[in-house]
Order: structure tokens, then C-alpha cells, then sequence
């Protein structure tokens, strides 16, 4: 088969975490329309601020407030802004370092063109109309031709109400190409056939198929149909349910050794109580309609593989 095979991909998942002192002062005041920074034992002043000193690492805790304005040191214009990024019409990405400030903080700037940013204009912050305690508080740069502010002032970063933890949503939008090799292994599986490559040097066999001995690093191109059955060499029950997901927990996924070859695999197991599963356990693949890979392994009802055949692939 010549087709190499392309599909969009999306990894997106929610990441969460809790906030210290500095980082929940930070967010607080964002809310209230006040940006706040951490002073250094040498006097620097850190926007947005962190909880250990990146020269020394040594803690830092004493938080002061800085301007909403600030001059921009270097910018890149953005002509094709990408869902969920701060602006919809064309934008510059911008480093401002704020009024009393002395390191400069990332964020969008709304201008008409890249002819309209320099760097060493002043910008200032437009804050966004609803404030949730996040760095979207700030909706973007704007440009504003005023002198610059006063120093940093102390602040005691108490707030009513502070927030305490955030959700920020990852993603990550590609096109992925697998390869020669593994276009062909996604081609035969959508037939309910694996097919692995063999190793012209050590004549092992891999799925899937790499293209390259991950060994000998020389070509592969021999094409070996292995399974469909195979062994359990490894396993762990998930007792968390995966977002969006129709699996009940708890389940088992597992590494599974297919018939002739010399690499294991991973997937689920099924048909048989998660106490039961064990290693040397002999599955076959479970394939449901239009299904262009196995939905889960069961168990064949054969006698339990010795250890020794399969303990290198562990």
C-alpha cells in the first residue's frame, strides 16, 4: 500500500490546580482590577509573581502592586488568531513590562495592524468586563501614550472571597501522519487483521510497525501477520472514569503479547471480572461493527501461557 494515511487529531484536557499565597493574591487582584507582583531579596520586582526566586530559590512572599500601564519590549503580530485565544480580529502578541515591574508579562495587544506596534510604546490594560479570578481578567494590551507611573507599592494581597484554585482547559490541534508502516498496520486493522514488520537483522517482529527496528535501527518492510490472539504479560485496573468516555470503571488495560510477536501491545480486557485477570492470560480481540481496532480482549478459555514465554516482552 503507497496511501500514507493523515487524520486531525485533538488532545484536550482540563488541568487543574490549586494556588498558593502569591499565585492566589495574583488572580484575586486581577478580579479586582489590581496587578500585583512579588519583590525579590535584591529589590526586583516579578510580574507575574512566583513563590521562589528564580536566581536564588530562595522564598518570596513580600507582594506589592504595579501599574496597568506599561511599555512593550518585544512583540509578534498574530494575522490568523486561533479559537479561544484572547482576540477573534488580528493581533500582537506583546512582553509589557508594567509600571514598577522588572520582568514583563505575556499577553495580547489590540491594534489595527503591525505597522501600529513598536517596541517601547506604551500600552495599558483593558479589563475584561466580567472577572473571574484568571488571567482573562485582563482582556487584552491597548495602546495609551501617557508618561509612566510610580514605583511598586507595598500591598498586603488580602481580598474577600480569594480564589483559591483554577481549571485551565489544554488543547492541542494537529494533523497526524503515521507513516508508511503504520498506515499499513491502520489499513489492515480496519480489515480486523494485525500485521507487524520484521527485522531484517534480528528478524524480530514489531506492532506496531515502526518502519525502523527499534533494536538494530536498520529498515523494516516485511510485513508479518501476527495474532489474533496473544498473552497478558502486564496489567493495571483504572478505577478513575476518563472524561466523555462509555467504559465503567473499574476496568483493565493491559499489555498483550500477540502470537508472533515480539513487542507488546496495549488494550483493554473484558469478559471476565477484573480480579480474575492475571498475567499469562490468553485473549482475542473483541471487534464491534464498523470498528477500525479491536474494542476490547477476552479471555479464549485456553490454559494460562507459562511465564517463560513471554517474560521477555515484560
Amino acid at each position: 500500500m503507497s496511501e500514507i494515511l493523515t487524520a486531525p487529531l485533538v488532545v484536550e484536557f482540563p488541568f487543574t490546580r490549586s494556588l498558593g499565597p502569591v499565585q492566589s493574591a495574583f488572580l484575586t487582584g486581577l478580579r479586582e482590577r489590581v496587578v500585583l507582583g512579588v519583590r525579590t531579596t535584591d529589590g526586583r520586582v516579578l510580574v507575574p509573581p512566583v513563590e521562589y526566586d528564580p536566581r536564588t530559590a530562595d522564598e518570596i512572599r513580600e507582594l506589592v502592586e504595579v501599574g496597568a500601564t506599561g511599555t512593550v519590549t518585544t512583540w509578534a503580530w498574530n494575522p490568523a488568531p486561533r479559537p479561544r485565544q484572547p482576540l477573534a480580529t488580528p493581533f500582537a502578541w506583546v512582553l509589557v513590562t508594567l509600571d514598577g515591574a522588572d520582568t514583563a508579562l505575556l499577553h495580547a495587544l489590540d491594534a489595527p495592524g503591525p505597522d501600529a506596534v513598536r517596541t517601547g510604546m506604551r500600552v495599558r490594560v483593558r479589563w475584561a468586563a466580567e472577572r473571574t479570578g484568571a488571567i482573562t481578567d485582563i482582556a487584552c494590551f491597548e495602546p495609551h501614550e501617557s508618561g509612566g507611573a510610580g514605583p511598586a507599592t507595598p500591598h498586603t494581597g488580602v481580598f474577600a472571597d480569594p480564589v483559591t484554585g483554577i481549571t485551565t482547559p489544554a488543547r492541542l490541534d494537529y494533523t497526524y501522519a503515521p507513516g508508511r508502516a503504520q498506515s499499513r498496520h491502520l489499513a489492515a486493522l480496519a480489515r480486523h487483521t494485525t500485521i507487524g514488520e520484521r527485522c531484517p537483522a534480528c528478524r524480530r517482529v514489531y506492532v506496531p510497525p515502526r518502519g525502523a527496528c527499534p533494536t538494530c535501527g536498520v529498515a523494516t518492510g516485511e510485513q508479518v501477520e501476527v495474532g489474533p490472539r496473544g498473552t497478558v504479560t502486564t496489567y493495571c485496573v483504572v478505577n478513575i472514569k476518563a472524561r466523555n468516555a462509555a467504559i465503567d470503571v473499574p476496568y483493565v488495560y493491559a499489555h498483550i503479547a500477540l502470537d508472533g510477536a515480539d513487542l507488546a501491545l496495549h488494550g483493554r480486557i473484558a469478559g471476565i471480572p477484573c480480579d480474575q485477570v492475571r498475567m499469562g492470560l490468553r485473549v482475542e480481540p473483541v471487534w464491534t461493527e464498523g470498528a477500525r481496532h479491536p474494542d476490547h480482549y477476552r479471555p479464549t478459555g485456553e490454559p494460562d501461557a507459562a511465564y517463560d514465554t513471554y517474560k521477555e516482552l515484560l
